[in-house]
């Protein structure tokens, strides 16, 4: 039986861990990861194959290794992606998941993490460019503006974000508008330097060039 992306969805127990870890995650003052995150990365991931003309399986997987990518927050924020890993290979193996399938996608939940991603397939480097893409003013749960943390005040700032295919230009863009008042574009370049490069690194695997655009300027 092929264990589908709305499989998953509907899963009780993976609904369950997504939301104890975004609780978590939320104690020790992050930005949301729940199911608004999740749900974004998968299809963000699956349309970039989609974009790309990889096969529909691919697609599938793409979206099932977003949709469950966050889960090792449960455990820990610490090396979080390989808890994720060891957990979605219990569960999905226990749905019943062909091995070859459970093994992408468990590669892909594993390889997503900033410290140690790694666009080691298709279905990684389509996870890494959702997730480290994902910049939005409703990702902040802090109220208090005066409280922000610069990860809050990034996110804040970030009054739109587009993320972009160019099959026939080879590029893949993400053009964000920030509201300077509450963040300088510096800041962003703080926490997010990293990220960059790695999806920088992840478009590469899919022969794309990744270009950053911020308030109409181009940085990358």
């Amino acid at each position: 039986m092929k264990i589908s992306y709305q499989m998953v969805r509907q899963s009780e127990e993976i609904r369950t861990y997504i939301t104890q870890a975004d609780h978590s995650l939320s104690a020790l003052g992050f930005t949301e990861h729940s199911f608004a995150h999740v749900t974004r990365c998968a299809e963000v991931a699956a349309d970039i194959l989609v974009q790309l003309g990889y096969d529909a399986h691919q697609q599938e997987l793409a979206r099932i290794a977003g949709f469950m990518h966050d889960i090792g927050n449960v455990v820990n924020r610490h090396d979080h992606a390989q808890t994720g890993a060891v957990m979605a290979f219990r569960i999905l193996d226990k749905m019943g998941m062909e091995p070859a399938d459970v093994a992408a996608v468990i590669t892909a939940i594993g390889h997503h993490d900033d410290s140690t991603a790694f666009p080691v397939n298709p279905v990684a480097a389509a996870l890494i460019l959702a997730d480290k893409t994902d910049v939005r003013r409703s990702r902040v749960r802090n109220k208090e503006h005066q409280s922000f943390d610069i990860h809050d005040r990034v996110n804040y700032a970030a009054e739109r974000s587009d993320l972009s295919l160019d099959k026939d230009a080879g590029t893949i863009t993400l053009t964000l508008t920030i509201n300077t008042e509450f963040c300088a574009v510096m800041d962003y370049f703080e926490i997010f330097l990293e990220r960059m490069l790695l999806c920088r690194r992840a478009a590469e695997h899919l022969s794309l060039q990744f270009k950053l655009v911020i308030n109409g300027l181009a940085l990358l």
